[in-house]
């Protein structure tokens, strides 16, 4: 595969920097990575997925060394600036694959542009209302990363690094206080929960409670992973991604 072509957008006084693999006819997946995080740690998802497709990996206001805005903008403005870049991109009909709080951004295009929107993946998606707390969330988070593989970890510490910890904290009020399970409820387009298996973020509970408020949702599991089981199990990954876009994602139009 080619590598990628990185493109920077700005919009709405946004950042938003694109990395596209382009397939003619093929199937459309728009990867968004989750908080602190950038496009790298979806590189091996995107290989996999891009075999058969056409794939788009974004980087998103603030992380991955973009510019940090003079305003804190919440979920709904960042996923309409990413709406904005997926009509730059002349993308349709996609599958959206948010990872953890990149789940919110993808749930809330679904809900306000389902023009752009096939389909939903929520991967690992953030944040169970049972455990909102910004301490418990960081307790969950440092249980994961300690059995993450330390390549992994490597990517995370130094894209954490590049976010700063100032953006990482005004995100993450978006992020403990964005109601997940009523949104997905206003989705008119199906919705795919993904996690590992013994992913303690993401619990199984969670992941069937959001799939059950979707209209149309069901719950994938990849057994004998972690939050991070797009980057540590990505063609498994991708193959039930697949699955899902053919079962229900109308195809792209020639």
């Amino acid at each position: 595969m080619t590598q990628p072509t990185p493109t920077l957008h700005t919009v709405n006084d946004l950042a938003l920097r694109s990395f596209s693999t382009r397939r003619a006819n093929a199937p459309i997946y728009v990867l968004l990575h989750g908080i602190g995080m950038s496009h790298r740690y979806h590189a091996r998802l995107h290989a996999q997925l891009a075999t058969d497709a056409e794939v788009h990996s974004i980087d998103l206001p603030g992380f991955a060394g973009l510019p940090k805005p003079g305003r804190n903008p919440g979920i709904r403005d960042v996923s309409e600036a990413l709406g904005l870049v997926l009509d730059l991109l002349d993308v349709r009909d996609a599958v959206v694959v948010g990872h953890s709080m990149g789940a919110q951004w993808a749930v809330e295009l679904g809900v306000r542009r389902p023009d752009l929107v096939g389909g939903v993946v929520a991967f690992g998606p953030v944040t169970d209302r049972a455990r909102r707390g910004p301490l418990t969330q960081a307790a969950l988070l440092a249980r994961d990363s300690a059995l993450e593989p330390p390549r992994l970890n490597g990517i995370v510490v130094t894209d954490y690094a590049r976010c700063g910890p100032a953006w990482y904290v005004r995100q993450a009020r978006h992020m403990l206080s964005y109601p997940i399970e009523d949104r997905v409820a206003m989705l008119t387009v199906p919705l795919l929960v993904v996690r590992g298996g013994t992913d303690p973020i993401a619990r199984q509970a969670w992941a069937e409670l959001l799939a059950a408020r979707a209209a149309d949702g069901e719950v994938a599991v990849i057994p004998g992973h972690r939050h991070l089981a797009h980057f540590t199990a990505p063609a498994a990954s991708a193959e039930r991604i697949r699955a899902f876009a053919a079962a229900k994602v109308r195809p792209p139009l020639p």
